[in-house]
């Protein structure tokens, strides 16, 4: 994880901002460094590039920006490249990235700039970067295909890129879209860089409706066989293997953190007690040194308008109602039972509405350019989390104690819903038609625009910890298998039993999956939006809707 920055400006028009640099720093405290060259002789445009460094990959910090010694060309990288071109990265992946980016603009004056995209387009993993490729002035600049980490674009005179705005926000940020590679050609002359003038590359070059996110093809088949998934269902095992490959590149080789011990957490998991996360602990468990604790991270808010209903009841009270965390203890004494090795630590991150308020205006203009009360309610909620810092009870401990999170890598269950159906639109979609094909179509829609969702936004207020956010589920190798799956291997709308037992239909691939590793109770448990587990909706205006603008 990294904040990057770039900006292109002509004389006079230098951009200052201390705030944003205040926040790139927070984001990557290994490292920071700038690098400043000029467009050509004779011209007074100026590139500056700056990138801080979170490190988490590979044995030693690697100083950004990197710079090519031979072409000057410079990279900005914000991500974790776990393959490139089908092959798992070792060691440091901005170091491995560069050269590739040097061979590839060797020719790119013959294609212009297309071996430089074909580099691009073949890394796997969450990234947002900058290139600039200074022999043929080109900058490319992008996020990943399913958007996993923020860039943000302020166009015109200085033409800005980063990974979060400056403060206040200003007019004119716009989030950088996952729809494919953006390139940039500099003028012969010192003027104004507008949006009009830079096109973006597209990923999928696929001219088919079910190429989904230029990963792989939908699986659209309608009529399923008479089929029923059980607990011997073959995709139950090709689930756990899947789902193990994609967790081992997140949470092995993951470095001690700065001032941490061998024995204190590396990985921890936002942890609501829900099924997608829960099961990402357990499977966690299964790939980690026994040694390895795994952090729990349960957030619950007090919420202004929850107190009110049950006066005269005490502030620790009021947070152990909180859905999330009646949930996250109860999925806690499941792990303990079929992990009984595994040190899981339940740290319950209890915010007062005091708290939550002073942090506010921060919160408002990290998720910038979002900004409604939907936003606003989820970035609280996840601000919170990955700030780690709580209460810390185990199995072994009577009282909790103060203690905030060693752990620099977070796991979230992000992207099970989409892929597996289980949203209550997803149970609609099939009843309105009493058979898969409007579910296909829904499913379908969610996957297409993962990209699109705010993924960003939670990458703005996440990474302001020092933190990095990995999502298992949404793993370009999972992906593809997932949505290659008839649906009816995911879901299964059509049966309310399963092995004579009333089952939640939704996800049940996973819930079968849960039920094997040991874990009853989890595998039953209903989805629950974050913003209602943990009581951040509505905590100033119970009457506000989730799509009202925020004030500032």
């Amino acid at each position: 994880m990294c904040g990057i920055h770039a900006a292109i400006y002509t004389a006079g028009k230098c951009p200052k901002s201390a705030t944003l640099q205040r926040r790139l720093r927070n984001r990557g405290p290994d490292h920071q460094g700038t690098v400043t060259t000029c467009l050509a002789d004779g011209y007074a445009t100026t590139l500056a590039f700056s990138s801080t460094v979170l490190s988490l990959r590979g044995d030693h910090v690697a100083k950004q920006p990197l710079v090519d010694e031979t072409t000057e060309s410079v990279l900005c990288w914000n991500g974790e490249a776990w393959k490139i071109r089908g092959r798992e990265v070792q060691g440091n992946d901005g170091e491995a990235i560069l050269p590739l980016l040097r061979e590839a603009s060797s020719h790119s004056s013959k294609d212009g700039g297309e071996s430089v995209l074909d580099v691009l387009r073949g890394i796997e993993g969450p990234f947002a970067f900058i290139y600039y490729e200074k022999a043929a002035r080109r900058l490319y600049y992008g996020r990943d295909r399913l958007g996993r980490r923020s860039l943000l674009v302020k166009p015109g005179n200085p033409f800005l890129l980063a990974s979060i705005a400056d403060s206040p926000p200003s007019v004119g940020w716009t989030e950088v879209e996952a729809d494919g590679i953006y390139v940039l050609q500099l003028p012969d002359a010192d003027i104004e860089l507008q949006p009009s003038e830079y096109v973006p590359i597209r990923h999928d070059w696929v001219d088919d409706d079910s190429f989904i996110s230029g990963i792989g093809a939908f699986n659209c088949t309608i009529l399923p066989p008479h089929f029923h998934l059980t607990k011997q269902s073959d995709v139950i095992q090709q689930l756990r293997h899947r789902l193990a490959q994609s967790l081992r590149l997140r949470v092995l080789q993951v470095p001690v953190p700065p001032g941490a011990t061998m024995g204190d957490a590396r990985v921890a998991v936002l942890f609501s007690g829900g099924l997608d996360c829960t099961v990402l602990a357990r499977l966690a468990s299964d790939l980690l040194p026994v040694d390895q604790p795994i952090d729990l991270l349960n957030v619950a808010f007090e919420n202004p308008r929850i107190a009110a209903q049950h006066k005269g009841m005490s502030q620790d009270a009021l947070y152990e109602l909180c859905p999330d965390r009646v949930t996250g203890r109860k999925s806690l004494a499941e792990l303990v039972q079929v992990c009984p090795k595994r040190r899981f630590r339940l740290v319950t991150v209890n915010v007062p509405f005091s708290l939550a308020s002073d942090h506010r205006s921060e919160i408002v203009e990290l998720m910038h350019p979002h900004n409604t009360e939907m936003d606003l309610s989820i970035a609280f909620a996840l601000y919170f989390a990955a700030r780690g810092d709580g209460l810390r009870q185990t199995v072994n401990e009577f009282l909790p104690r103060p203690y905030k999170t060693t752990a620099r890598v977070l796991l979230s269950g992000l992207g099970a819903d989409e892929l597996f159906g289980g949203y209550i639109r997803h149970a609609t979609a099939f009843s309105r038609r009493q058979n898969y094909e409007g579910l296909i179509e829904e499913l379908k829609l969610d996957v297409s625009r993962l990209g699109k969702r705010n993924l960003g936004r939670d990458d703005r207020v996440t990474a302001h910890w020092e933190k990095e956010v990995r999502f298992p589920y949404l793993d370009e190798d999972f992906v593809r298998w997932a949505i290659g799956l008839p649906v009816w291997e995911k879901c299964d709308f059509a049966n309310e039993e399963v092995d004579g037992e009333v089952s939640e239909p939704g996800k049940r691939v996973l819930r079968l999956l849960a039920k094997e590793l040991g874990m009853t109770a989890v595998a039953r448990e209903k989805k629950r939006a974050i913003q209602f587990g943990a009581r951040t909706a509505k905590m100033e205006n119970g009457k506000v809707k989730g799509t009202a603008l925020i004030s500032p």
